[in-house]
C-alpha cells in the first residue's frame, strides 16, 4: 500500500481529465484560472533599491494592481524604454539600473497616479 499512497488520479471515465493539483475535473479546475488583480490604493510607488543586490541599483515599481500577463507586458515596455533588463514577479516590477525619473514619467503618461518612494 505504501507505493500507492503518493499516486494521483489523472483520468476518470466519468469526468475525463483530472487536474493533478486540485483533483477536480479539468472543466471545473480553479488553479489554472487567473486570480483577481491584487488590491491597491491607486498609487503606484517607484523607488530605487540597492539592498541585497551587491550595491547595484534597481528601480522597483509597486502598487500597479495588474494580473501577471499585463504586468509582464508593461514591464517589457518599461525595460525597452529604459534600455535595460529586469523582471516582473509577485506583482512587482524590477528594472535594472537607476531609472526612477524615466519610469515615473512613462507611468504618468499612461494615466497612473505615481509617487516616488524611498529616499
Amino acid at each position: 500500500m505504501g507505493a500507492l499512497s503518493n499516486s494521483r488520479l489523472v483520468y476518470s471515465t466519468d469526468t475525463g481529465r483530472v487536474c493533478p493539483d486540485c483533483g477536480q475535473p479539468k472543466a471545473q479546475c480553479v488553479c489554472g484560472r487567473p486570480k483577481a488583480a491584487p488590491a491597491t490604493d491607486g498609487v503606484v510607488r517607484v523607488l530605487r533599491e540597492t539592498k541585497g543586490r551587491g550595491g547595484k541599483a534597481v528601480t522597483v515599481v509597486r502598487g500597479l494592481g495588474l494580473l501577471p500577463e499585463p504586468l509582464a507586458a508593461l514591464g517589457k515596455r518599461l525595460r525597452t524604454a529604459c534600455g535595460s533588463g529586469g523582471t516582473a514577479k509577485d506583482g512587482v516590477l524590477e528594472i535594472q539600473g537607476d531609472h526612477v525619473e524615466r519610469v515615473m514619467a512613462l507611468l504618468a503618461a499612461d494615466g497612473h497616479k505615481v509617487k516616488r518612494a524611498g529616499g
